[in-house]
C-alpha cells in the first residue's frame, strides 16, 4: 500500500495563479494524496476557484494571519506519513512525489528529501511561458551529494532548500517542531536549520518545481531589519559552525557570506533612501570582512550621498 502524502498550500490573493498550480499536484503520477488548501483570509476569487475541485482537494478557510500560520494549520490538519509544502503560485512536474517517495525509500534515515528547480518568469508583456515550453525534464536520478546528508554548516551560508521542493517525513514536525509564527521573514529558512540539528537531508538533481518570479514575493520587500544576518548570527551563537557529523565552515567562510548579506541590505536601503538602515549595513560589511575594497567604498560612497540604480 502507497503512503499517503499531503500538500499543504497557503492562499492567499491568488485568483491568477492558483488553478495552474493546484492542476500540477492533481496531475501527478502518484495518487495516494490529500491536498489542503488554507486560505489566509483571501479578498479576491482565490476561494471560488479552490471550491470548484472536489476530493482530494479540501479547503479550510481562516482569517488573516500570514503564511507561517496557515502552514502550521495544514501541518495540524495532515494525516500523510509525509507533508509537502507548496507555495501557492508554483508548480510541480508530474513526477515530483514519486521520485521523492523513492527517495526515502532508498534513504530511510533521511528526514526531507528537496531537489533542484527552475525560475519561471513572464516574457515581456508579462505572460508566464506554458510549463512544458521549458522542454523535457531530464529524468535525472542522481543524488547531489555535496548538499545532501548533514547540510547544517551549508545552511549557515543560504537558504538552499526552495519550500515546494520540499517533502517531509511527518515525524520531523514532531521532533523539531514548526514555523515560528513571529518571523515575518526568513521563517522557512529558520526551520530548516532547526530540523538539520536532528535529520540528514537528501537532494535530487532532477527538476520537480517551477518557482514563479513577479513583483509581489516577500523577498522583493525592503525591510527594516535584516532578519537573515539576525537568524544566521543567532544560529551560530545556538549551534555553532558545524554540522552533527563534524563537517564545518571556517569562521572566515562565515563572516565573508555576512559580509555579503549586509552589503547587499545596505544597497537596497540606499537604493529606497534610507540612508542610516543603508550606512549601519554597510559599515557591518566592511567590519566583517574589511579585506574586500567594494565594502570601503560602498561605505565611503554612502556617506558621500550616492545611489545606486535599482
Amino acid at each position: 500500500m502507497h503512503p499517503l502524502v499531503s500538500i499543504i498550500i497557503p492562499s492567499y490573493n491568488c485568483e491568477a495563479y492558483i488553478a495552474e498550480t493546484i492542476d500540477s499536484v492533481l496531475a501527478q503520477d502518484y495518487s495516494c494524496i490529500e491536498l489542503l488548501i488554507i486560505d489566509d483570509g483571501s479578498t479576491d476569487k482565490t476561494q471560488e476557484i479552490i471550491q470548484t475541485y472536489d476530493h482530494p482537494v479540501r479547503l479550510i478557510s481562516q482569517r488573516n494571519a500570514g503564511v507561517c500560520a496557515a502552514r502550521n494549520k495544514g501541518i495540524q490538519e495532515a494525516k500523510g506519513q509525509y507533508i509537502c509544502l507548496m507555495d501557492h503560485d508554483d508548480y510541480w512536474y508530474p513526477n515530483k512525489i514519486s521520485r521523492q517517495i523513492k527517495a526515502f525509500a532508498e534513504c530511510p534515515e533521511t528526514g526531507v528529501v528537496y531537489s533542484t528547480f527552475t525560475l519561471w518568469h513572464p516574457d515581456s508583456s508579462g505572460i508566464f511561458p506554458r510549463p512544458d515550453s521549458f522542454g523535457k525534464i531530464a529524468d535525472d536520478d542522481d543524488i547531489d551529494q555535496e548538499f545532501s546528508g548533514w547540510i547544517y554548516h551549508l545552511l549557515l551560508l543560504d537558504c538552499w532548500v526552495l519550500t515546494s521542493t520540499a517533502m517531509f517525513r511527518s515525524e520531523v514536525f514532531q521532533t523539531c517542531g514548526v514555523f515560528d509564527e513571529t518571523l515575518p521573514y526568513s521563517e522557512d529558512w529558520e526551520l530548516w536549520l532547526r530540523i538539520s540539528r536532528q535529520y540528514p537531508f537528501l537532494k535530487i538533481r532532477q527538476t520537480t518545481t517551477l518557482y514563479r518570479q513577479h513583483m509581489h514575493q516577500g523577498n522583493r520587500k525592503v525591510r527594516p531589519i535584516d532578519y537573515r544576518t539576525v537568524l544566521l548570527l543567532n544560529s551560530v551563537k545556538r549551534w555553532g559552525l558545524c554540522s552533527p557529523d563534524g563537517r564545518c565552515l571556517s569562521k572566515l567562510q562565515f563572516y565573508r557570506q555576512m559580509a555579503e548579506y549586509h552589503a547587499s541590505f545596505g544597497l537596497l536601503h540606499l537604493i529606497a533612501g534610507n540612508k542610516k538602515i543603508a550606512l549601519i549595513s554597510l559599515f557591518k560589511a566592511w567590519t566583517n570582512f574589511p579585506l574586500k575594497l567594494k565594502y570601503t567604498a560602498y561605505l565611503l560612497a554612502g556617506l558621500l550621498g550616492w545611489k545606486p540604480a535599482w
